[in-house]
């Protein structure tokens, strides 16, 4: 048996499957940084662009700052950033000079590893994104195999995707991503070979969600056939949709014969650190799901089921649920089968639940999917439908988009937003909304300390400090007495 490493993907996709992406802030990734940097994990899956929009919109926090002190904290273990590869917290496609100076500067901050995950696996723009990477720094890339189910999709496609990118040289390593967890043992066992015998002498890491049950199963028959990491989520962010909860896969993987250089009580000192902090937010920990088969024909993650759900609520057509999800399956198809990973999965629901209430089908269209169509987002996989290609683009809102610059130039978005303070700035500005970042910038940097236990008095105090009749307040229990008075900071 092989020794097996570990990536923990708490923080970031741990974070997104299971609390939305805005469980997490800056002080409660600090506070647990340098434990978990000792732990024995390959890579920590640290961020995303969308995380960074998520950080400045949420929390009015630095996203360059948040990466620079965690990195600080944890030197020994590398951070990870997955992106769509010359994207940058805008879906659409920007100009590679503006994405080279995004590349620089997350290495300069402390990203150590990519992921280059294309949802339309257009191997030129995978390689177009490496290059960048690697041009502009030493870190490593990895390349994404995006499993989902469809007659194109098969073992062959996958195989010929990783061939078509093993010789190139800013391709470290590659892994089998399944975001909709539906990849099954016996789909593993032939696909994981094929993969591996096109790649030669370069690693192939499994990551495989729990969304029906099958991710620890699909990562435990992985394991079996030579791949070099499993992804993990470390207690209550495990499971559910996230990954594979970490310590039952180390016993599982152990108990297969592998060995896993991880230390145990500090991975349970991480787990009950987290499991804390969930408690006192409030948020849901991850559990494990039962085998739903429906999974299998629809792939729609459970937080977009329970949107389209809440949506037919409010319009009291809860009846036409069932035909909403099999329109899903049909609007898919016509639009060349795209991998339901977001912004995908919203797509393709939503214009399911467009056709279904409508006068008639693709009779209303959102701009994400005419966009979609004029290949903004990138070439799809399959070519659209010809006959619902034509029926979305030949409507006055087309022809208005189709008009709009299609990518904006390096200089054009240096002369649209003038001076700015620093770079960081000026990447953040360039893609997102002024008044967010600025009052990220008004915020100042986030410079307080979190504690589960101290966070529901703070919360309390916070609240109460920020009343005008509440001049005074006194908290009291048996030998303890805090006492703050009109015009004391409360932070």
């Amino acid at each position: 048996m092989a020794d097996i490493q570990l990536v923990d993907v708490s923080i970031r996709d741990g974070n997104q499957s299971l609390w939305g992406a805005t469980g997490l802030r800056s002080a409660q990734i600090l506070e647990i940084a340098g434990l978990l940097d000792r732990v024995g994990f390959s890579t920590i899956d640290f961020t995303s662009s969308s995380h960074m929009a998520v950080a400045v919109r949420y929390f009015r926090e630095d996203p360059w700052e948040r990466i620079r002190r965690v990195r600080a904290a944890m030197p020994r273990t590398p951070l990870q950033l997955i992106t769509t590869g010359l994207r940058f917290i805008s879906w659409e496609q920007s100009d590679p000079e503006f994405m080279r100076l995004v590349y620089r500067h997350l290495q300069r901050n402390g990203i150590r590893r990519f992921i280059m995950l294309d949802p339309m696996h257009d191997v030129d723009s995978v390689l177009e994104a490496a290059r960048i990477a690697k041009e502009e720094g030493d870190a490593e890339v990895m390349a994404a195999l995006t499993f989902t189910l469809s007659d194109l999709h098969d073992d062959q496609f996958y195989q010929d995707f990783a061939a078509k990118l093993a010789p190139s040289p800013n391709i470290d390593l590659f892994y089998l991503k399944d975001p909709a967890g539906i990849l099954t043992p016996e789909r593993t066992r032939r696909l994981v070979p094929a993969i591996k015998s096109v790649i030669g002498n370069k690693r192939l890491e499994i990551h495989a969600h729990c969304t029906v049950g099958l991710g620890p199963l699909s990562s435990l028959a992985a394991s079996q056939l030579g791949v070099s990491a499993v992804h993990v989520g470390i207690g209550p962010l495990g499971e559910g949709s996230s990954l594979p909860e970490a310590q039952r896969m180390v016993a599982n993987l152990r108990e297969l014969g592998h060995t896993v250089n991880v230390d145990d009580k500090l991975l349970a000192r991480v787990a009950d650190y987290w499991s804390r902090l969930a408690v006192v937010e409030s948020l849901p920990p991850g559990t494990p799901q039962a085998y739903d088969a429906s999974f299998l024909r629809h792939q729609i993650a459970g937080g977009v089921l329970t949107t389209i759900r809440r949506q037919l609520q409010e319009l009291k057509l809860e009846y036409r649920f069932a035909d909403v999800i099999a329109e899903t399956e049909q609007v898919r198809a016509e639009l060349g089968q795209p991998i339901m990973v977001t912004p995908f999965p919203q797509m393709v629901c939503s214009q399911a639940l467009f056709n279904v209430i409508g006068q008639r089908r693709w009779g209303q269209v959102s701009d994400q999917v005419i966009r979609y169509v004029m290949g903004r987002f990138g070439r799809p996989t399959r070519p659209v439908d010809p006959v619902v290609e034509a029926a979305i683009l030949d409507r006055p809102r087309a022809r208005e988009i189709a008009a709009e610059p299609a990518v904006a130039s390096l200089a054009d978005l240096r002369a649209r937003i003038g001076k700015v303070r620093s770079e960081e700035e000026f990447l953040l500005r360039a893609v997102m909304p002024t008044a967010q970042v600025d009052a990220m910038l008004a915020a100042g940097p986030s410079g307080a300390r979190y504690s589960p236990e101290a966070a529901p008095l703070q919360a309390l105090l916070k609240q109460l400090a920020a009343r005008p009749e509440a001049r005074d307040i006194i908290v009291e229990r048996p030998g303890f007495r805090l006492a703050l008075h009109a015009g004391s900071a409360v932070k």
